[in-house]
């Protein structure tokens, strides 16, 4: 069984000499972590950016371009109710360069699906290699900050 341990600064329990930080609590729903919110915002934002940025091509090609921005800014406002908040929760957990290189990796994520799915562009092997640079980027950034498991 285990024993609580209570003080003004913390609320822990300990079993068999461990201690964990907080105790368990039944009615508490489990939360995302900060990281995952951002992402999955992140990528929510980026579905709505890309068609703004580039949905017009296909869509409004015969319109002129001030019909498009018009309706390019009406779908980024949306973009950017999702957006905000991601990154100010993201800046919760990770550098504002993290964050940028997560941006960075979700905009590919999204838009390579984008323009092979929706836009009927040609896979090229260059969606590859662009990948790979950007793995490079996020392991550059990311680097300092994982844990050393050894």
């Amino acid at each position: 069984m285990a024993d609580r341990v209570e003080d003004e600064s913390t609320c822990c329990y300990a079993k068999q000499n461990k201690v964990w930080a907080r105790e368990p609590d039944a009615r508490e729903e489990p939360r995302m972590s900060p990281a995952l919110q951002a992402v999955s915002l992140l990528a929510l934002s980026n579905l709505f950016m890309t068609y703004a940025w580039y949905g017009h091509l296909r869509t409004l090609g015969n319109k002129p371009w001030w019909i498009a921005a018009l309706l390019s800014w009406g779908v980024a406002f949306f973009e950017y109710q999702l957006q905000v908040p991601a990154n100010r929760i993201g800046a919760t957990a990770m550098s504002l360069p993290q964050l940028k290189i997560l941006q960075e990796v979700i905009s590919l994520a999204v838009f390579v699906p984008f323009s092979v799915l929706y836009m009927r562009a040609p896979v090229q092997l260059d969606f590859l290699w662009a990948a790979l640079c950007i793995l490079g980027a996020v392991y550059f950034m990311f680097r300092s900050s994982v844990p050393d498991l050894g």
